[in-house]
């Protein structure tokens, strides 16, 4: 995963991926799943409309689409990702996750913790990769079916997967996350 690129295009579709540090499931082990309402928030707030997602126990996929308005990425999927590594450290902390706490402490790069910083909950930096044509759809079908694929056995359907878009694509579910239909846009 490429580190420090800069993501300029905006009024694009993006395929963003950011992975927890060492792949450790710290988005199950703290249950995040509700803060991340606050969160998506945050991002439509700063200017990123979100067309999918799937949120898996150790790494998120997302497709947005940044507005013409909208914060450079860069400064605002890492103000994003700062806010959401406090929370799950807190949470950490309340569940008592000293062994958990112990490995985010110890991944702190030198340079880091000189300026303060006190643990590492995510890889660094995050990729981002413009979608064009109809990547959309082939980016949209990969992470829908990442609860079922691999080493995933999440659920049986993956449109049954309740922290992914899958439901709202294939089904007209209701997402449990508010997104903008990528067709609308």
């Amino acid at each position: 995963m490429p580190t420090h690129s800069k993501h300029p295009d905006k009024e694009r579709f993006h395929f963003v991926t950011f992975t927890c540090f060492r792949w450790l499931h710290l988005f199950e082990e703290t249950k995040i799943y509700d803060y991340l309402t606050f969160w998506f928030k945050k991002l439509r707030e700063s200017g990123y409309l979100l067309n999918g997602y799937v949120i898996m126990p150790n790494h998120m996929h997302l497709i947005v689409y940044p507005s013409k308005e909208s914060k450079d990425m860069n400064k605002a999927f890492g103000e994003a990702k700062r806010f959401l590594a406090y929370e799950i450290v807190k949470r950490l902390k309340s569940a008592g996750k000293d062994r958990l706490l112990d490995i985010l402490t110890a991944g702190v790069q030198h340079n880091e913790r000189i300026k303060g910083k006190r643990h590492q909950v995510f890889r660094l930096s995050f990729d981002a990769k413009k979608l064009e044509g109809d990547a959309v759809e082939r980016v949209l079908d990969y992470i829908h079916h990442n609860p079922v694929s691999g080493i995933w056995n999440l659920v049986d359907d993956f449109s049954d997967y309740p922290y992914s878009s899958a439901g709202y694509y294939d089904c007209e579910k209701q997402s449990y996350y508010t997104i903008v239909d990528f067709r609308e846009v």
